[in-house]
């Protein structure tokens, strides 16, 4: 058949499937055919949806840098046939565009294929992009096999671009052209230009590593301290390491290498482990481009210890809180006794936290608390005041409260004529303030500090706003003591006893408690949005199992993700489908691709893309 008539017979179909619903059998492909039925399940208007446009894009990725060569030999090469060659990042969002031709571009840019724009199927319906990403495999959608009437002049070829070590689809690279200039050399082309790129991306993956690996035996070879190395899934240590460090020691040390790969100031540091061992850390980070992907660090011993208890004198040599106002005098062992949520840990990047506040409230500091969402930044200041201070009391204004109205002079001064007790005033997320709220705040704080009344100033916000050009920088003047608290992630020994405080506070007086395999789906998840999510997660769990012990299908769908990527709302809902056909089946992944009507490899690609790894 023709392609001119071949184009006339899926139009009729497609007329066909938008009234009916069904194709005719054999009329249309299959991978053309199931991609309709997600689009018309998905919402997607043939006449009317739009594709939505993002602006938190990485146009320096990784993926960028490795396709940025092909793309452009690939432009030269096909410099005389009017088509645009487009790479997408892993959420189907075009990162970059390269035309050939003027006039294609002008008219790719009328149906918003363009830098920024999203083509998933949910969104737009069968494309060369979107169904890539839904079939995982590479297509070529030409003229009527387009969902949307919108891109029926065009015919796409898509491929999707793997990641060579993991097979996630990390983008799609897609050549589009009118349909009058179509050419099954097109589909050649693009798997061609796809292959090089996955190339590209093995070779710099492998650069990658083998800079931490070369580092890392460098490092050895002229070092006579414990030294390890951690990029990625790779650990690296030498034979010294497993003699001065328990793997419980060196599972401490990870996480604060960890640390210090996120971080941006010096990568030395000195901490003291559970054992009572005290270790100087000395990292040295890899990078990539703009990217931290790895990091070896020296481990020397400074002091042996035993593992430190309550009255032990490696916990009383901690810190030593002297008396604040009617306060106590509490050595950091009695001042960590867990009653409270934020009392919970044991990681020395947290009891340093915890010391550096106390030691700070205590010499009357005023006190800057950073760290992520959700990491318990005002609990734990409130909660160690009132512990160093049990007379005391704690205010807390939030950033978003202070107005013109309540924080005037005249108020300033009438709060503080009502200060008899000593008081912390805690200023939550000053990040967050305008302008003009931090000319109020400035203006409250200033009266504070010019009081003769037993006031305490701390004041909160997150770590990943230290870089902007926000207002809240004219207030740093005014703090004497930064501390940051650690994210979840980085304190794996203390997820235990967290998620055991979280399920007491939120189950009352309940028989709750986590079994073993759930816990250990809890302690890989990484918690992005750390303690409060945690405590979300737990109390979605209870609706499903009010009482008794917890187990792996308890827990929401996203807590069984190892994927390194945000997963879209709709990813989201897919994947907890996947894991509820994988828990009706038992964990048999060939039930659970027919539960759920698709084919045993694409949820094995599935799996992998989401990162299940545990049912």
């Amino acid at each position: 058949m023709e392609a001119a008539d071949r184009r006339v017979v899926i139009a009729a179909a497609r007329t066909g499937f938008l009234t009916s619903g069904s194709a005719v059998e054999g009329a249309v492909p299959d991978v053309v055919v199931a991609s309709w039925q997600r689009s018309r399940t998905a919402g997607v208007d043939a006449t009317a949806s739009q594709a939505t446009f993002h602006t938190d894009l990485d146009m320096s990725s990784r993926l960028v840098r490795c396709s940025r060569p092909i793309i452009d030999r690939l432009s030269e090469e096909t410099a005389d046939i009017p088509l645009s060659i487009a790479l997408t990042d892993g959420k189907a969002r075009v990162l970059t565009r390269v035309d050939t031709a003027r006039t294609i571009g002008l008219m790719l840019d009328n149906v918003s294929f363009a830098p920024g724009f999203e083509y998933a199927e949910r969104g737009i319906g069968t494309n060369g992009v979107g169904t890539v990403f839904e079939s995982g495999q590479p297509v070529q959608i030409v003229g009527p096999e387009h969902f949307h009437e919108c891109l029926q002049p065009f015919a796409c070829s898509g491929a999707p671009v793997r990641d060579p070590l993991s097979g996630r689809i990390e983008g799609v690279l897609d050549i589009s052209c009118l349909t009058e200039h179509s050419n099954p050399l097109m589909h050649s082309l693009v798997r061609s230009a796809v292959h090089e790129i996955e190339r590209n991306l093995l070779i710099d993956r492998s650069h990658s590593q083998q800079a931490l690996f070369e580092t890392f035996v460098r490092t050895d070879a002229r070092s006579r301290d414990a030294v390890m190395a951690l990029g990625g899934s790779v650990t690296m240590a030498n034979a010294f390491a497993h003699v001065l460090l328990t793997p419980g020691e060196q599972q401490t040390v990870h996480d604060h290498a960890r640390h210090l790969m996120s971080r941006q100031d010096r990568a030395v540091d000195q901490l003291e482990l559970n054992t009572g061992k005290v270790v100087r850390v000395r990292g040295t980070r890899i990078t990539a481009g703009h990217d931290v992907v790895g990091i070896v660090v020296e481990v020397a011993l400074i002091a042996e210890g035993t593992a430190p208890g309550p009255g032990s004198p490696v916990a009383e040599e901690a810190v030593r809180t002297p008396r604040m106002g009617t306060g106590a005098n509490l050595s950091l062992s009695q001042l960590l006794t867990p009653s409270t949520l934020s009392g919970s840990g044991r990681s020395p990047l947290w009891r340093r936290a915890c010391g550096d506040i106390a030691s700070a409230l205590s010499r009357h500091e005023a006190l800057l608390v950073m760290g992520e969402t959700g990491t318990g930044k005002f609990s734990l200041v409130a909660e160690i005041y009132h512990r160093v201070n049990p007379r005391g009391r704690s205010l807390l204004i939030d950033a978003v409260d202070i107005s013109r109205s309540s924080y005037a002079d005249a108020d300033a001064e009438t709060a503080l004529e009502a200060t008899a007790l000593p008081t912390l005033y805690i200023f939550r997320n000053i990040d967050q303030l305008s302008t003009d709220g931090v000319e109020r705040l400035n203006t409250f704080l200033l009266a504070l500090a010019d009081s003769d009344r037993p006031v305490y100033v701390a004041a909160t916000l997150s770590d990943a706003n230290i870089d902007s050009d926000l207002p809240f920088h004219d207030l740093l003047v005014h703090f004497q003591q930064a501390v940051t608290v650690p994210p979840l992630r980085h304190r794996s020994e203390d997820i235990p006893a967290v998620v055991a405080q979280v399920l007491n506070k939120i189950s009352g007086k309940r028989d709750t408690r986590v079994s073993p395999a759930a816990l250990r789906v809890i302690c890989r998840y990484t918690w992005p949005h750390n303690i409060r999510q945690l405590e979300e997660a737990l109390t979605a769990t209870l609706l499903r199992r009010p009482v008794g012990e917890i187990q792996p299908e308890d827990l929401p769908g996203y807590c069984h993700d190892a994927a390194r990527r945000r997963l879209t709302g709709m990813e989201a809902i897919e994947r907890d489908a996947i894991i509820k056909a994988l828990h009706d089946a038992n964990g048999n992944r060939v039930q659970a691709a027919a539960i759920l009507g698709i084919a045993r490899s694409s949820l094995y690609r599935k799996l992998k893309s989401f990162g299940v790894t545990t049912i």
